[in-house]
């Protein structure tokens, strides 16, 4: 499986909800468990910053990395970015096939 980062940015009517912040992720999550059982969620973590969250993943495809966004985006994600991530060895790899 192929590893993936997804950088989160929430709405400001989201973002506002701090109360609700919990309830929000475990709806998120359900529903990309729902959607996408098999990603593997690595981490997890609230970021001060450009964006309000990261999470590490493995998926089998970018469609599914996709489908991940998309899912961000309908609860209320202002942005979200799935971005692809090579092992540093492997990236190594790639510099001496060059």
């Amino acid at each position: 499986m192929q590893t993936y980062i997804l950088m989160t940015k929430l709405s400001t009517s989201v973002s506002q909800r701090v109360k609700d912040r919990a309830e929000l992720g475990r709806t998120w999550l359900k529903q990309v468990k729902k959607k996408c059982p098999e990603v593997k969620f690595i981490a997890h973590y609230a970021l001060l910053g450009q964006y309000d969250f990261l999470d590490i993943y493995e998926a089998p495809d970018a469609e599914t990395a996709a489908k991940i966004s998309i899912i961000s985006q309908a609860n209320g994600a202002l942005q979200s970015e799935s971005w692809t991530a090579i092992p540093y060895k492997r990236f190594l790899e790639l510099i001496k096939e060059i």
